[in-house]
């Protein structure tokens, strides 16, 4: 959307047409932009309208029904913070005190949306005119948020009575591919770092792919998941970080709110040992954050492998940020020995997790070709350095995933934000 179709969409007969229009259905789309012409409302107008109706649609996932009041750019929207994880950002400034949070890279305005709604003042700048003319709407219920459009990290903090600082730098480029050089994010990590010098009240929001090697000592770093997705890396630094530096993981879901933190000397070295009753697997935002350690701990358990991110435990123990299973048998993997197992106990449905094997859920669950009216579970992974399969039944839905991979028990793999 550029200026032109913003200036038309935000006309009263704009604004009127958008309120107006049905939820959105891509297979009515066309017909719905050629009834409209044909009514004789201006293309473009229409244009913009629908792709706005597309973006709210989309956007429910992350701000419910605030969509439905609210502007997007397609940028925008996918770095968009969750409304969820923003009140939690809000929450760091409100408890650290601060009064005033100039947003530096605004977007659509999610965070800058939370920080005003806990009653902090708030100067969001974006350096792209539109995109700060969407977040000027977004915020136009809040008479305590200022939009700017520019590069906030020229703004005078002490003219402006700053005293918190929040930036989500931009980590993709203009054809859409993902950035992964921190200094090559816009604005880059170490600019955004710098910036604590002046106002030490800084918290970061960035991809929950960030490696540790690239983490400031001074820097409480959390990552975030939302329902076993993780979503983003917080990194925040002097009173918004109270707990001092250090990793930790924020689990969001329907279980509710868990923080998993490492002590002062980091999270503990688990064993590695047989499988026992049951099999835990880490939020993933535990993983990223290098914390697996505290989860065995906490469960009493072990790791099945030291390069595997699952626990074992021979007793059920309560861990809201994992997962547990209940394990019914273990076997050496082999498609001929599972498709047997598994045909003789009539299993029709199979939910086919992974980690340390290459293999390929779909294709598996083809060649399995099973037929039946029972359902399991089953866990493809190394133990003790071999392929196993284990057989298990969920005790537990606190987190973790279906088919995805998983990460390794250091927190390394894809970045999915």
């Amino acid at each position: 959307m550029d200026a032109t179709g913003l200036a038309k969409l935000l006309s009263p007969t704009g604004w009127a047409l958008l309120s107006a229009l049905p939820p959105y259905d891509e297979h009515r789309a066309m017909a719905l932009s050629e009834r409209l012409r044909k009514e004789g409302i201006d293309a473009e107008l229409v244009a913009a309208a629908l792709t706005q109706s597309r973006l709210r649609a989309k956007a429910h996932a992350k701000f419910g029904d605030f969509a439905d009041g609210m502007l997007f750019t397609p940028a925008g929207l996918e770095q968009a913070t969750r409304l969820v994880v923003a009140a939690h950002h809000a929450r760091r400034y409100t408890a650290a005190g601060i009064t005033k949070v100039a947003d530096l890279t605004s977007g659509v305005g999610a965070d800058s949306m939370a920080f005003a709604s806990m009653g902090l003042t708030v100067l969001a700048t974006d350096v792209d005119e539109v995109t700060a003319s969407v977040a000027t709407v977004n915020l136009r219920h809040f008479p305590e948020a200022e939009v700017r459009h520019g590069d906030g990290l020229v703004t005078d903090f002490a003219a402006e009575g700053v005293d918190g600082l929040y930036a989500d730098p931009a980590r993709r480029t203009t054809s859409g591919s993902r950035v992964f050089d921190p200094n090559a994010y816009a604005p880059s990590l170490d600019a955004l770092l710098a910036l604590r010098a002046t106002v030490p009240s800084l918290g970061l929001k960035l991809g929950p792919g960030l490696p540790h090697s690239a983490l400031p000592d001074d820097a409480e770093a959390q990552w975030v998941s939302v329902d076993g997705d993780v979503v983003e890396v917080g990194l925040w630094f002097g009173p918004l970080a109270p707990e001092g530096p250090g990793r930790s993981a924020l689990v969001l879901g329907a279980g509710g709110t868990h923080v998993l933190r490492s002590g002062p000397d980091g999270p503990p070295v688990p064993d590695v040992g047989p499988v026992g009753g049951y099999l835990y697997e880490p939020d993933g935002a535990v993983i990223r954050a290098g914390l697996v350690g505290e989860v065995a701990a906490r469960v009493h358990g072990r790791l099945v492998d030291r390069t595997i991110a699952y626990v074992t435990s021979d007793a059920l123990h309560d861990s809201p940020a994992a997962t547990a299973y209940r394990v019914h048998d273990t076997l050496p993997f082999g498609l001929k020995r599972l498709r047997t197992y598994l045909r003789e106990r009539g299993v029709g449905r199979l939910t086919i997790k992974k980690r340390g094997t290459a293999v390929v859920p779909e294709q598996l669950r083809r060649q399995l070709d099973l037929r039946g009216p029972h359902e399991s579970t089953i866990v493809l992974t190394r133990v003790a350095g071999t392929q196993q399969v284990l057989v298990v039944e969920p005790v537990h839905a606190t987190g973790g995933g279906g088919d995805a991979a998983g990460g390794d028990a250091t927190g390394s793999g894809e970045d999915r934000a």
